[in-house]
């Protein structure tokens, strides 16, 4: 099955997932994801409130590995670092990546153990899905994971709650480029182009069909509209903020 064959079957029913726990009463929930809108809903971080023309670019990596080597090379050669979120199994299936990775100097996160839809999870699953690829990426790079992205962006607050007492960020993003569907480079860069702003934090895949494509025309159109990318970690702020209601981090 194509790579983003693949995510579509995954991601349809997350987006439907989603949609249905948007539009529910505030203090609400639905199936364990609660409303944006209700009282004491904890956020995942969607972006950062900043007037500096700082954006992060994040790739997810759970399918395949043949575009990491390119992709590599591409942010080299505009001087870029980024965010790799890592699934377990990718790791475990190209540990050599995973240390290319860091040795270009790029931010590493966690992207859970088995690609679960983790707002169904217990504390205790959580945790399990939180420690597995933890402890194979500070063995392989000898950098523990600060920055977690939840599967198909699902979340709860028990979900967040949990991340945080094991020392993580929740890392969502405000721009989806959509690589994963089946459409043109083109179209993907007209979409991140046009949507983020500073603070942003877009989304990519390691394995997207165009991303060799794609990747070296957002960044021209990023630098030359005057944005400094940054990895994730660099972007988000560490202490002292709070949450608005869309997810953004805003300091206090």
């Amino acid at each position: 099955m194509r790579f983003h064959e693949k995510y579509r079957v995954f991601l349809k029913g997350a987006a439907i997932f989603i949609a249905f726990a948007v539009v529910l009463t505030a203090g609400s929930s639905f199936l364990g994801f609660h409303t944006v809108f209700g009282e004491g809903k904890k956020l995942p971080i969607y972006s950062v409130d900043t007037t500096e023309k700082k954006v992060a670019i994040s790739f997810d990596a759970a399918w395949g590995n043949e575009h990491t080597k390119p992709i590599l090379d591409i942010l080299d050669q505009y001087g870029v670092k980024t965010t790799f979120f890592l699934v377990e199994f990718w790791v475990d299936k190209f540990p050599e990546d995973v240390l290319e990775i860091h040795k270009r100097g790029h931010e590493i996160g966690n992207h859970s153990s088995s690609h679960p839809n983790m707002s169904k999870l217990s504390s205790g699953e959580i945790v399990k899905e939180l420690k597995g690829p933890e402890e194979k990426i500070a063995a392989i790079t000898g950098v523990r994971p600060t920055v977690f992205r939840p599967p198909f962006g699902a979340y709860s607050n028990g979900l967040i709650e949990t991340c945080e007492a094991s020392g993580y960020y929740v890392i969502q993003w405000d721009v989806d480029s959509l690589d994963w569907k089946d459409i043109s480079a083109e179209q993907i860069v007209e979409r991140v182009t046009r949507n983020v702003k500073p603070g942003s934090i877009v989304l990519f895949h390691n394995n997207a069909e165009h991303v060799e494509q794609y990747l070296p025309l957002v960044i021209q159109k990023l630098q030359a509209d005057g944005y400094q990318i940054v990895p994730v970690g660099q972007l988000i702020m560490k202490e002292n903020y709070h949450m608005d209601h869309a997810g953004k981090q805003v300091a206090n």
